[in-house]
């Protein structure tokens, strides 16, 4: 039987992220959430245009927040993470094993996250989309199939400043 994901946390973190705090919130997308088994979803909306409020909409209660001290509470909580493309959101889910999906925030010049985004999904850690094909991916992927982030090793990093001040060493 397939992993029901009952509870949904959205977060765009502190930016302003308006298309997506809006797309979530259409009929097809909490339809598409639904199929899933999405009962509750809790929304971090940051500076965001939409209002922060709690209410039902397509048989799924909805909790909306502009921030919080943490979110690790609420990604703990969450059966399923949606999350904006920044660097410091990802991690966080990412090390807490929640099941991603990263929403690409086209709007954005220079656009950094998509290449973050492609990369983590290139390497089986999360799925991405845009706004505009949030609704079909969420359709579409199967997030059993993702593999665990790995966990930090700071024996790596001891390593190499051990290997670079060896070589430092030998130079004077």
């Amino acid at each position: 039987m397939a992993p029901k994901y009952t509870k949904c946390f959205v977060t765009v973190g502190t930016t302003r992220f308006d298309r997506l705090c809006e797309f979530i919130l259409t009929s097809s997308v909490l339809n598409a959430l639904n199929k899933l088994g999405c009962k509750e979803i809790t929304v971090q909306i940051g500076n965001s245009a939409t209002e922060p409020g709690d209410y039902d909409k397509n048989g799924i209660k909805i909790k909306l927040y502009r921030f919080k001290d943490s979110i690790q509470e609420d990604i703990n909580n969450a059966d399923l993470v949606i999350s904006h493309a920044g660097a410091g959101s990802c991690l966080e889910v990412l090390e807490a094993n929640k099941p991603l999906l990263v929403v690409v925030n086209e709007d954005l010049m220079d656009n950094h996250q998509l290449e973050l985004a492609e990369q983590l999904q290139i390497d089986g850690h999360l799925y991405y989309c845009t706004c505009d094909t949030l609704e079909s991916t969420l359709g579409e992927v199967d997030f059993s199939l993702l593999s665990p982030f790995p966990k930090p090793n700071p024996s790596l990093f001891v390593k190499f400043l051990d290997d670079t001040f060896k070589v430092k060493q030998r130079v004077d």
